[in-house]
Formats: structure tokens, C-alpha cells, sequence
């Protein structure tokens, strides 16, 4: 008889000829079991997903409370479904006024294959500018706003009309004129090895982004929900976006996405063609649900205010000649290294000795620090310790 491990190769569609086959059989809080009931620390939260770590009792409650109700009904936007109103109208409750239309998807990617439709239809415009670097998802628009050619090159032809820019590099912001429709940008690079743009160059491109009529698409995929130390990463540089992208942490564990604009934006898929965007099980009810427990606990226990603290106790623990540079905010970290083969043994080592770590999709030679937000002090000097053990074996 083949072991789930063997089925899993033999009928699981491969994403690489090297997958990790770890194998778990039950998550709680920050750590996750295997068969034989080792714990390990989940120190990526599922890459940005399990802000409130694994089997919240109050998420799961919101889950089988509304799946005894219904599940999926209809398309999205037809039907009157409380949790997607609910979560809806608890989000824009806690954004800027101009961010009070949301709609709901199933993921980070189709959240940007809707703002990138939205910004094209709503402002007439073709050019979109994106940045160097950027990860934005894996289906066509989002990879044709993607900033790494090796990842691209395979799928050509993408999207016409798509520019780059250089993150943070104030001189490009020119590039940007009355032809471009919207520049999509992370407001803090993720899969570039965590890059935190200057306050005056965010200000500078609002500010250009006003003046052309370009529509600024942040994408708070990763950063949203409290792994900045705030709610929203764009609340540390003194703007707001057009249009938001949400994903990952928004559904509490369940695969649920959204982009945010204003009403009067957000308007202008409803006609010429209606129906100018569709999805048949984007807020789900069930997902909205889980949403919108995880967001309540998150504010309940103010776990966004939790995060500074703990980003001074990684800073501050892990030192060590190997470790050439630590970049980010809050618990969104990456931990730079000499080069790709010392990270890989490093994390390889971490994951032996129970702790989860991984490297970046555009910047191999850095480790991911994104635990999630519950994560105790205790806990976090424990994993760093595992870190700095590791760095010292091979180093």
C-alpha cells in the first residue's frame, strides 16, 4: 500500500523536483505536529496567512456556525449574504473614506486581475506601471505586472502595455504620466527580500499619481492585518491608495481576497459591460466568516501593538558575522546571508531542529523571519535561538 507521501507525488501536481515533504497531522497556535507528534514553529505563518497562528477557537466557531447555515448560494453580487456584508462593512469601518466599496475574490493574484481590470476601465487608460522585483501572483495579469523576468519569460505573450519602475527611486516616479492608468506597487516588497520604501519617495508617488490622474494600487497581500505593527502597512507613510489589495491573513485561514476602492471606482464594472467582473465563489460566506472572526480577535487583542516589541527582541538576539543584514518591520523580516547555499543549509537545519523558515522567491539568499502575531516573547527567543544555532554550525 503507497504511503500519503508516495500519493502525494504520484497524483499532487508539483510546483518544484524538490518539495519539502514534511507532513503534518494537526496545527495548533504556532506550531504544527507531525505523525509522530514532534512540534515545529511555524516562523512564516503559511507565508503571511496565520497571523493568529493555527486553530483559533473563536475563527473555527465563526466557521461551523455559519456552515450549520449555508455555504455557497450564488455568484458573487447577487444574493444579500450576511458575512459578506458584515466583514464588508467591518473593513471599511476601519479604513479611509475613500476605501468604502469591497469586493470579495478568492485569492491575493485574482485581487489583482480585478484592480488592475478596475483602474483600466475606470480611467480609459492602457499603461500600467509596475515595479523591479515586485510579486504581485502567478496567473497572467498578475505575472505581467511581476518584476522578474526569469519567473515571466516562460509565458509570454503577457500583458502589453506594462512598465517598470525602480522601487524607491523617487527619479522614476516621472515615467508615470497621463497615459498610465494605475501603478500597482507593494507598499512594502515582499518576495524582494523585504524592502521598506522611504516615507518621502510613498509621498512622492502619491503625490504623482494625483497629478497625472493615475490611480495608486497598493498591495497589502502580505503586509495588511497588524505584520507592521499597524493595521494597514500604508498607515506608516502618510497616504492612501486608490485601490487595496487584501489577501492571505484576510480570511483567517481560509482562501478568501478582496480589492478595495471607492464606490464611485469600484462603480465602474457594473456596466458597459455589465457584470464587468465575476467570480462564482469569491466571499464565500463561510470564508467571509472566518474573516471576519480573525479580525475581531486581532483588534480585541490589540495584537498589531504587540509586533514592534517583538521585532526588537529578532533584531537584538540574532547577531552574528553570517548574518549580514536583518530588513523589514514588525514581523515581516528577512535575514540576509552570504549567498543561497548557506541560507538553504541554515533553513534546512532550522526546519531539522522544529522551527519553519524559508527564503524569498526574488532573493534566495535571505531568510524569512513572518511568524505569526501571537507568537509569545518566550517563543520567539526560543526559534531565534534555533536560528542562531544553525547559522553557527555551517558557518
Amino acid at each position: 500500500m503507497l504511503t500519503l507521501r508516495q500519493l502525494f507525488l504520484a497524483h499532487n501536481a508539483q510546483t518544484t523536483d524538490f518539495p519539502l515533504l514534511l507532513e503534518f497531522e494537526h496545527a495548533e497556535g504556532i506550531y504544527l505536529y507531525d505523525k509522530s507528534g514532534k512540534a515545529y514553529t511555524d516562523l512564516i505563518s503559511g507565508i503571511g496567512v496565520s497571523n493568529l497562528g493555527h486553530g483559533n477557537p473563536q475563527v473555527i466557531n465563526a466557521i461551523k456556525q455559519q456552515v450549520d447555515k449555508y455555504m455557497h448560494l450564488m455568484v458573487y453580487g447577487e444574493y444579500v449574504q450576511a458575512p459578506q456584508v458584515k466583514f464588508a462593512e467591518k473593513l471599511v469601518s476601519l479604513l479611509p473614506g475613500n476605501l468604502q466599496s469591497v469586493y470579495f475574490v478568492n485569492s491575493g493574484a485574482e485581487a489583482v486581475e480585478g484592480a488592475l481590470k478596475l483602474a483600466k476601465r475606470f480611467t480609459g487608460r492602457q499603461q500600467i506601471i509596475a515595479c523591479h522585483n515586485s510579486y504581485h501572483g502567478s496567473t497572467h495579469g498578475a505575472l505581467s505586472v511581476m518584476g522578474n523576468e526569469e519567473y515571466k519569460q516562460a509565458y509570454r505573450p503577457l500583458l502589453p502595455g506594462v512598465n517598470f519602475i525602480r522601487f524607491n527611486h523617487t527619479d522614476d516616479l516621472d515615467l508615470i504620466t497621463s497615459q498610465t492608468a494605475c501603478v500597482i506597487i507593494e507598499t512594502i516588497q515582499g518576495e524582494a527580500g523585504v524592502r521598506v520604501p522611504d516615507v518621502a519617495y510613498m509621498q512622492a508617488l502619491r503625490k504623482r499619481c494625483d497629478t497625472t490622474g493615475t490611480l495608486l494600487i497598493l498591495d497589502e497581500i502580505q503586509t495588511a492585518f497588524g505584520r507592521t505593527g499597524k493595521l494597514f502597512a500604508f498607515e506608516h507613510f502618510g497616504i492612501v491608495p486608490d485601490i487595496l489589495l487584501l489577501a492571505k491573513a484576510l480570511g483567517g485561514g481560509m482562501p478568501l481576497g478582496a480589492f478595495i476602492a471607492s464606490t464611485k471606482i469600484m462603480d465602474a464594472l457594473k456596466e458597459n459591460p455589465m457584470l464587468g467582473h465575476i467570480t462564482t465563489f469569491g466571499g464565500h460566506p463561510v470564508c467571509c466568516a472566518a474573516g471576519l472572526a480573525a479580525l475581531e480577535v486581532l483588534l480585541t487583542e490589540n495584537l498589531a501593538a504587540t509586533v514592534p516589541e517583538k521585532e526588537t527582541i529578532i533584531r537584538s538576539l540574532l547577531i552574528h558575522p553570517a548574518i549580514k543584514e536583518i530588513r523589514g518591520m514588525g514581523l515581516m523580516l528577512a535575514i540576509e546571508l552570504e549567498d543561497f547555499e548557506l541560507n538553504k543549509k541554515i533553513i534546512d537545519r532550522c526546519i531539522a531542529n522544529g522551527v519553519i523558515t524559508d527564503w524569498f522567491l526574488h532573493y534566495d539568499n535571505a531568510m524569512r523571519i513572518a511568524p505569526p502575531l501571537i507568537i509569545t516573547t518566550d517563543e520567539l527567543q526560543k526559534a531565534c535561538k534555533v536560528i542562531l544555532e544553525a547559522v553557527a554550525y555551517y558557518y
